[in-house]
Parts: structure tokens; C-alpha cells; sequence
């Protein structure tokens, strides 16, 4: 059994035949699955700057409570 040079038989250019045909194959599958694919557009979305609504807000906000939870450590730690 005889090993053959690849250098001399030409499989270098084969898998570089294979290799840029397969990637040929992804870009074809690329375009295709972006062609065919609907793009819905987005509503633009603007935030209001009404003053009257920032008051609103900060007279909504409810006062902190006055009274602070307190803890009670134990004697033992387990």
C-alpha cells in the first residue's frame, strides 16, 4: 500500500472546492431566510414632557412610614 502526496494529487483542491462550496450553500441559505421574511415596522413611541403629569406623580407618592422596624437579636446563635 502506497501513500500518495496530497500535494501532488490534487486533494488540496478538492477541499478547498468543498469547503467554499459549502460555504456558497450558507450564504444562499442566509439571503433566502431574510428575503422572504416580512419586517413589520414599529409605531414610534414618544415620552411626554407635560409638567403637569411630573407633578402628578410626585404628589401621588405616598410619605414614607415614620416608624422604624426594630430587631431583636437573640442570645444564642444557632
Amino acid at each position: 500500500m502506497k501513500i500518495e502526496n496530497p500535494f501532488e494529487t490534487g486533494h488540496i483542491r478538492n477541499y478547498i472546492l468543498f469547503y467554499v462550496s459549502v460555504v456558497i450553500i450558507m450564504i444562499l441559505f442566509f439571503i433566502a431566510s431574510t428575503l422572504f421574511q416580512d419586517v413589520k415596522k414599529a409605531a414610534t413611541k414618544k415620552f411626554d414632557t407635560n409638567s403637569t403629569a411630573i407633578k402628578k406623580l410626585q404628589e401621588s407618592k405616598k410619605p414614607p412610614p415614620e416608624e422604624e422596624k426594630k430587631f431583636k437579636l437573640l442570645k444564642q446563635a444557632y
